[in-house]
């Protein structure tokens, strides 16, 4: 019996965590590859292999042009290999034993400019994917806005100190006027240890109130304990102050771009907090992490599953744009020297500092998965 209770259990967490987390990786790492892909075709650079995962090949096919196209086991990751690569970081060891006609079909025999546009096309093909899918769910479903109304002030809260009343309307923060109250949760969550003034309506005349919000630990719709800056109020729940607008494809666009934007602002902000030592490193996450929140958010369906795609798209195309060798950006500084001096650094500069940063990335991944274990575990 216990050998049956395992294998259901198993059998669970494969369909529950696992299957929802492949699923969002292999997207979000199919499109950043597909990125760096075509621009290579354009640039006229062979493409031998496009991988969606690491190690073993699972299955695959070769196109007319030569390039493999494969699926392998781990799917932790992906590489587009071009002709030439002595290994996955392109760094051309075996392109000099080319003759001239097939150099100029390497990544290395290819200009400096050509080399810039490859690498930046995969975080760009990231941020594109976000607002794709931020931009068609828009389109598609419209824009729940629910009327900024207060409902409840919670004593000894800073809304309270402010001086905010129920039934207040916020209409403004800092001057900026807001359209409902998911952008006064967005704008408030980001301002800890700031002051804001925010304009409320209060039975028909306008009223500036200064609150500081205060970071609290609160829990999100899937359980997760997340640390936040609140003020302390509640939404209102009355039918009439919810609305679905309906989006066009230009304003759509505009509000795809900004929800990105605000994903990578806030991963890169809440990165050097970490690295200044004023944010904790609870909130990084690893594999075990992305797949239970992948199997957290798939019991809401389909949409809420491509959108944590999109999220995490987002946040995979800031991550690479860091300049730490290994990852996108470090070749972009690399290329971006190169530009400035007249010539590349040195083969054995590039190799050091590709070992250097894939110690950096395994580290971190080694760091969050135990961070995870032990949060799975104490939960």
């Amino acid at each position: 019996m216990a050998v049956i209770g395992s294998l259901a259990s198993s059998s669970i967490w494969l369909a529950g965590y696992l299957v929802p987390f492949v699923f969002v990786l292999s997207i979000v790492v199919f499109f950043h590859e597909l990125g760096h892909f075509l621009v290579a075709r354009w640039c006229k650079v062979e493409v031998t292999a496009f991988s969606v995962g690491f190690g073993p090949e699972l299955f695959g096919f070769t196109d007319r042009k030569g390039t493999r196209w494969k699926v392998c086991a781990i799917p932790l990751g992906g590489f587009v290999k071009f002709l030439g690569d002595g290994n996955a970081a392109s760094l051309g060891d075996s392109a000099s034993s080319l003759d001239v006609q097939k150099r100029r079909a390497t990544f290395a025999g290819a200009s400096v400019g050509r080399r810039l546009a490859i690498v930046a096309a995969g975080p760009i093909a990231s941020f594109l994917l976000a607002v794709c899918i931020f931009s068609g769910e828009l389109m598609l479903f419209g824009r729940p806005v629910t009327l900024a109304r207060i409902a409840e002030v919670r004593p000894n809260s800073p809304a309270a100190a402010a001086g905010f009343l129920p039934g207040d309307i916020v209409v403004a923060v800092d001057d900026v006027k807001i359209d409902g109250f998911n952008e006064l949760i967005q704008l408030v969550s980001v301002s800890a240890g700031q002051t804001l003034r925010i304009t409320v309506d209060r039975q028909g005349s306008r009223r500036v109130l200064d609150v500081a919000p205060a970071v609290t630990e609160t829990r999100d719709a899937l359980g997760n304990v997340t640390r936040i800056a609140q003020i302390g109020i509640s939404r209102s729940a009355a039918p009439a102050d919810t609305r679905i607008e309906q989006i066009g494809p230009a304003r759509a666009i505009e509000l795809g771009v900004n929800q990105t934007w605000f994903i990578a602002d806030q991963t890169l902000q809440y990165l050097l907090k970490v690295v200044v030592g004023r944010e904790s490193t609870d909130r990084l996450g690893g594999p075990i992490k992305i797949a239970q929140i992948s199997g957290q958010v798939a019991t809401f369906g389909l949409t809420a599953l491509l959108e944590l795609a999109g999220m995490l798209s987002a946040t995979v195309g800031l991550i690479n744009l860091l300049p730490i060798p290994a990852l996108d950006g470090g070749h972009l500084l690399f290329y971006a020297i190169e530009a400035g001096r007249g010539r590349p650094v040195s083969q054995n500069v590039q190799k050091w500092g590709m070992r250097t940063g894939l110690v950096l990335v395994l580290v971190l991944m080694i760091f969050t998965t135990i961070s995870d274990v032990v949060r799975l575990s104490a939960s």
